[in-house]
């Protein structure tokens, strides 16, 4: 029974991350395009120009395709929620479902509702409603983007609640706490920016191609004027805000960034390693044999952690077996201390099925924050709840490779691109572009590397949580269903199937699109 269970955990990840990244293929686009169109409209809108009609109408029918299979996979993703990971979604749901369902009744039913506005209101409604229709298109995606990194935030930083004993359930104290955290706000600044140079990076892609050949150019040279633009801006605000994450994550997530940067030994003054190679667990003895080799810059991890140089950046075995010199306190302990925990929640419903008044009262205290006593427990124990379902420290520290790696693959690419979207606006201001076929061709082979970076992004944020399904609250192994591991394998299967034909749609049908072209009305 439990290895059955334990399948089904693993299957359920599984289903949940194949859904997340093929959903995620197409987010992006429609976050930072939408924009473009936006801008592009304008453009119409004031100069009345029809090139600007004709130039509009082209990316929209792009936007459109993407636009309809990332609804489709996102309402997959919901639906998980409550058939695969239903422990999850009871412990945390009053928290968890506040922001998704403002999404939906505000964010989505916005830009639903304005999207139709958009593509069949042409020449129905006055040019005015359908500039505004379509600006609202592309805010309403991004309030709907504002939401979903709400929800996804407080699972990395859970806030703004308080554990229910009589529920079992954590509930909402403060929705602006919830709302308004540092990790969400910043998280969403990040994630949208990053959006927005993926859009400009497929603009740009799409308009080299009809440089190189020598198709409707006087489209291809505006459009990359204005995308490279945008794109380059919002490049420059993706490496700030990711430079706050990395702040952050130190503060909320250490173990995350310690295996971001391979650091198992904590130290003053830590390096950031700009490239190295790892070795394998089985190979190493040592921190030092922890890479083949590696080139670091020194001081700048402590200082972009914690903005000291000197600072101390704990490792990966400080955090697992303490550091008492450092005020670290060891996973062993926040075991013992989650176990504690874990034993008087038992011990409460042992003694409410059997009636127990004097038992239900002492329990009840432990878990009052109005009390010293209750305080102090939950500051103590409680905090450590998640911990106490762990069977070895361990199993904190996620898979570290996979991190190491693509960290380096999101800042490097992010690097490549400020300088790219630079070179192409420059070059294409002074008209000299269409001569750099060599640079054409890098715009085109950048879009499937941005679409890369973008993937690389999210394994780092969500694999660099694990064990946890909400930090320290809760591991993934207590948040599944307990539900026959076949039932969510073959979903799995059907999903991945049912994802792979509608990429490949979606991807026939853009390249269908950007060889015709342009329409003339």
């Amino acid at each position: 029974m439990l290895s059955d269970y334990l399948s089904t955990v693993d299957w359920s990840r599984a289903q949940f991350a194949m859904t997340a990244i093929y959903h995620w293929l197409f987010v992006p686009l429609t976050l930072g395009l939408g924009f473009l169109i936006a801008v592009m409209e304008t453009l119409y809108v004031r100069t009345k120009d029809e090139f600007w009609l004709r130039t509009t109408k082209f990316w929209m029918r792009l936007f459109g395709i993407n636009f309809a299979i990332g609804v489709a996979t996102g309402l997959i993703l919901e639906f998980e929620f409550g058939t695969n990971w239903s422990n999850y979604s009871h412990f945390v749901g009053d928290i968890f479902g506040a922001p998704l369902a403002i999404e939906g009744i505000f964010a989505f039913f916005l830009e639903s509702t304005f999207i139709a506005v958009m593509f069949f209101g042409w020449r129905k409604v006055s040019s005015g409603f359908h500039l505004t229709a379509t600006w609202l298109t592309a805010i309403g995606a991004n309030l709907s983007a504002w939401w979903i990194l709400v929800a996804n935030s407080w699972m990395q930083y859970p806030v703004g609640c308080d554990f229910n004993l009589e529920t079992v359930r954590n509930e909402m104290t403060s929705f602006s706490a919830v709302a308004l955290s540092p990790v969400a706000v910043n998280k969403f600044f990040h994630t949208v920016t990053s959006s927005f140079v993926l859009a400009a990076l497929f603009v740009v892609g799409v308009s080299a191609w009809y440089l190189l050949r020598r198709r409707e150019q006087q489209m291809a040279r505006k459009s990359i004027a204005i995308a490279s633009a945008f794109g380059f801006v919002f490049a420059l605000i993706t490496a700030f805000t990711g430079d706050r994450s990395g702040a952050i994550v130190a503060r909320v997530q250490p173990m995350k960034l310690a295996a971001m940067e391979a650091l198992y030994e904590g130290q003053e003054g830590a390096p950031l390693t700009a490239v190295g190679v790892l070795r394998p667990e089985a190979e190493r003895t040592n921190d030092e044999d922890a890479f083949y080799f590696k080139i670091g810059i020194p001081k700048m991890l402590s200082l972009m952690s914690f903005r000291d140089a000197d600072a101390f950046v704990p490792g990966i075995y400080d955090l697992v077996y303490g550091n008492e010199e450092r005020g670290i306190m060891s996973a062993a302990e926040k075991i013992e201390r989650g176990r504690t925990a874990v034993d008087k929640l038992g011990r409460y419903r042992a003694a409410r099925e059997a009636g127990d008044t004097a038992a239900i009262q002492v329990i009840q205290s432990k878990f009052d924050r109005s009390t010293p006593e209750g305080e102090a427990f939950l500051r103590d124990h409680f905090a450590y709840f998640g911990y106490g379902y762990l069977d070895r420290p361990e199993q904190i520290v996620p898979n570290v490779p996979l991190l190491f790696y693509s960290f380096r693959v999101m800042v490097g690419a992010g690097c490549f691109f400020i300088l790219l979207l630079g070179v192409v606006w420059w070059l294409n201001r002074k008209d000299r572009l269409a001569d750099k076929r060599w640079l054409l061709w890098v715009a085109v082979w950048t879009v499937p590397l941005a679409y890369l970076a973008s993937q690389a992004g999210w394994i780092v944020a969500e694999v660099g949580r694990q064990p946890w399904a909400i930090q320290d609250l809760m591991p993934v192994g207590v948040a599944a269903s307990k539900i026959p591991s076949g039932s969510v394998s073959v979903t799995f299967f059907l999903f991945l199937a049912l994802f792979t034909a509608l990429l490949v749609a979606e991807l026939s049908i853009m390249f269908r699109q950007i060889k015709i072209g342009p329409k003339n009305d």
